[in-house]
């Protein structure tokens, strides 16, 4: 392969890193001197440029193929997450116009495009090197910007406590993907799939399963690996926060099917009720089940909206293992409109947060009270994302649990997963309780100062607008997400 073709296939991440590099430039020459939000402004409107062309790239010019065996991957189904990761991080950019946390702008933005592009590395890669690159890439530009807020002592607290909980993961990962290569003597998913099969589950093979679960595990903040999470939610600036919360995810979770269904094809084992076999299947079922109820139980009680969205995303996490535990296209079309569709309405939730921190100080549940006659727009938005997140048809959180759930209901020998999802149902009542704790807030509560208006950025508004309406839509007309990734699945043979 020519360098030429090299750079076609990298070329949305080439793309963005030059927009990085050019709104680092420009801040730290020509702007230093101007207003604080013309500088957001003007360099946040290169970033969203730099990454709606890489998404046009990606839609225009669809490439086909891969470089040194798995290293970058090119296909329909990559383009298609990588624009998911490249729209969330537009919309965690707009969501920074308004922000106070920083006077340093250009690094702020050129940390968020980086993280994004270790994201898009990572949906490409088929490769164990790759991926423990991409993935180290996107968390150490993750754990600066969770520490970005130099006023606030928890956001230094919280980028600790994320760093080391980190370095500690990626330390078991990296033990897991050492041993597979000594196993395999391969690095490429499909060619460790190959050499592993028909060897059956070597204690070698246990040791490395459950170290690489450890890995994903913390990436995607399921238990007993969720600690580093509600710190890092309430402690980082809350648009980082928003970008640990959905672009991060969407990029783990789709790794983390690649690794299990493809690299540990044959030794996945089972978790059906009374049909229970050793493999990698019945480790996260049991990483399902007590993310799912952890989280939702641990979530009833917190005051504060940023860690009461950490807790959700925990629970969150193990919804979403149903779709990998399903191990079949449906199980990864599920799973990928699941976690699109979370991250979408998760980013447009720390949005309201922003504007409520940014005008009260915090996000304590009583920030919010009589938010519905001070800032309708913004309270109606908060409405759907918290409706959505809570599984409330016709939005599209409701759909994203539906096909998760079917699939895993489908899975296996007679309705053998039907145990996980009794409890994921079971579990997602049990999260309406505390979704409409917040919108209690919002609308029941009467404020003690009366409902005086607040001034809320038009900007603002017509963002958190904007993904309110998607979350409507894709909740409506599923099938705008769902038809193309089934296309895409099937066009590449997954």
């Amino acid at each position: 392969m020519s360098y030429l073709d090299l750079l076609k296939l990298a070329a949305p991440e080439v793309l963005v890193v030059l927009t990085a590099l050019v709104v680092l430039v420009l801040d730290l020459t020509s702007m230093r001197g101007l207003n604080l939000r013309v500088r957001l402004g003007i360099n946040g409107l290169i970033a969203c440029v730099g990454c709606a062309a890489a998404i046009a790239w990606l839609l225009v010019i669809p490439a086909q193929g891969q470089v040194a065996g798995g290293m970058l991957v090119a296909d329909s189904l990559t383009a298609l997450v990588k624009i998911v990761v490249l729209s969330l991080t537009i919309f965690t950019v707009l969501l920074s116009f308004n922000a106070k946390f920083t006077a340093h702008v250009g690094e702020y933005l050129a940390l968020v495009l980086f993280a994004a592009v270790g994201m898009m590395f990572l949906v490409s890669a088929e490769d164990i090197l790759m991926i423990f690159v991409s993935l180290e890439m996107t968390s150490l530009s993750l754990y600066v910007l969770t520490a970005f807020n130099k006023r606030n002592i928890k956001s230094a607290e919280a980028a600790l406590k994320y760093f080391l909980f980190g370095g500690m993961a990626a330390a078991f990962m990296l033990f897991g993907l050492s041993l597979i290569y000594g196993l395999s003597g391969a690095t490429n998913l499909h060619a460790i799939a190959a050499a592993l099969a028909g060897k059956g589950l070597d204690p070698l093979l246990v040791v490395a399963m459950v170290m690489t679960v450890i890995g994903f595990g913390f990436k995607v903040a399921a238990v007993p690996f969720h600690l580093w999470a509600p710190d890092a939610y309430e402690g980082a600036p809350t648009p980082s926060a928003a970008l640990i919360a959905s672009g991060s995810k969407v990029a783990s979770f789709f790794i983390a099917a690649k690794v299990l269904m493809i690299g540990f094809a044959g030794v996945e084992g089972s978790a059906a009720w009374r049909d229970y076999a050793s493999g990698w299947m019945p480790l996260i079922a049991v990483v399902a089940g007590l993310s799912m109820i952890l989280g939702n139980l641990a979530a009833i009680v917190q005051r504060n909206v940023k860690r009461l969205l950490a807790y959700s995303a925990i629970a969150h996490a193990g919804y979403a293992v149903l779709g990998i535990l399903s191990n079949d296209a449906s199980g990864t079309a599920s799973l990928i409109y699941y976690v699109a569709t979370y991250g979408l309405t998760v980013v447009g939730a720390f949005g309201v947060v922003s504007v409520v921190e940014n005008l009260k100080g915090d996000s304590k549940l009583t920030d919010f009270i009589g938010l519905s006659r001070r800032a309708p727009v913004v309270a109606l938005c908060m409405m759907v994302f918290m409706l959505s997140l809570a599984g409330i048809p016709p939005l599209a959180g409701f759909f994203g649990k539906f096909y998760v759930f079917l699939a895993a209901a489908g899975a296996g020998q007679n309705l053998g997963l039907l145990w996980l999802v009794i409890l994921a149902i079971a579990m997602s009542a049990v999260s309406l309780y505390y979704y409409l704790q917040v919108l209690k807030q919002i609308y029941v509560v009467e404020a003690k100062d009366g409902n005086q208006g607040m001034e809320v950025p038009v900007f603002s508004q017509a963002v958190l607008v904007v993904i309110a309406i998607l979350v409507v839509g894709l909740g409506c007309f599923p099938n705008l997400l769902v038809g193309p990734l089934q296309s895409c699945l099937a066009a590449t043979g997954h």
